[in-house]
């Protein structure tokens, strides 16, 4: 096997940070020895969010076997995404922060499943995979993500078992979506049907213009997409949800940190 040396696009800052929330973990559990120091450790685990390299390639590049690079990476997985920001208080600072309007989208995150398991079945994407909401800034950048729901999950029923329109005309905030959430009473979607009038032709225009940065938030999850769809680290369904809110967390403190 062949080495090399590779660069990594993200700063000291945030290895410190994923450093600094290892050890606190081991402490807790009392790990009094790991092959690994906490340091050590978050480096693999930034490589495989960053790069989607698969726990083979991980292992190999740093000295460990399979099943410890993938118990790792896991177990940090978990503790980043347990600090992913809560819808209300995402809201909150989307307000402090005077957006002039958030986008609302549904993105699918493929997942290792077959065809019997109909219930991650998207049919709006023909593949199986888990359902995750992701408000998003006027300027593309990702405000919050929800855990996921398996894909067969519709975006306006997935939107109201994690109340997000609930929770942002709470706070007044205008919020463009797509047609994914028909019949919302306060999400503003395209106009739908044929035929339509040239003022909603034009007005369906400027609202895509609108929500194309939003949209491409969904974008910055396409790591976990990465991940995903490689043959050699299938993603199980529980793992979705939690690898999009570690990779927000990441991107979070990668913007501080500039």
């Amino acid at each position: 096997m062949l080495f090399y040396r590779a660069a990594l696009p993200l700063s000291r800052k945030t290895l410190t940070f994923v450093s600094g929330i290892i050890r606190r973990h081991e402490i807790s559990i009392g790990s009094p020895w790991r092959k690994l120091n906490p340091g050590q450790q978050a480096l693999p685990v930034l490589v495989y969010l960053r790069k989607g390299e698969t726990f083979a390639e991980v292992a190999a590049g740093f000295g460990v076997g399979t099943s410890t690079a993938w118990r790792y990476v896991n177990e940090t997985v978990a503790l980043l995404a347990a600090r992913a920001p809560k819808l209300r208080m995402a809201v909150r600072d989307a307000v402090k922060a005077g957006c002039a309007y958030v986008v609302l989208d549904g993105t699918l995150i493929p997942v290792d499943r077959v065809a019997a398991d109909r219930p991650f079945y998207s049919g709006k994407h023909r593949k199986h995979g888990m359902n995750p909401q992701v408000i998003a800034s006027p300027d593309g950048d990702i405000l919050w993500v929800s855990g996921a729901l398996p894909g067969s999950v519709h975006d306006k029923k997935a939107e109201w078992i994690w109340g997000v329109l609930a929770e942002l005309e709470v706070a007044g905030l205008v919020t463009l979506a797509d047609k994914g959430y028909q019949g919302s009473t306060y999400a503003k979607i395209p106009d739908r049907g044929k035929n339509k009038p040239e003022s909603q032709k034009q007005a369906n225009k400027a609202h895509a213009r609108l929500r194309s940065p939003g949209e491409r938030a969904n974008a910055q999850l396409k790591t976990a997409q990465d991940l995903a769809d490689s043959p050699q680290a299938p993603l199980l369904p529980w793992r979705a949800g939690q690898l999009a809110k570690a990779i927000h967390v990441l991107q979070i403190r990668e913007a501080n940190a500039g």
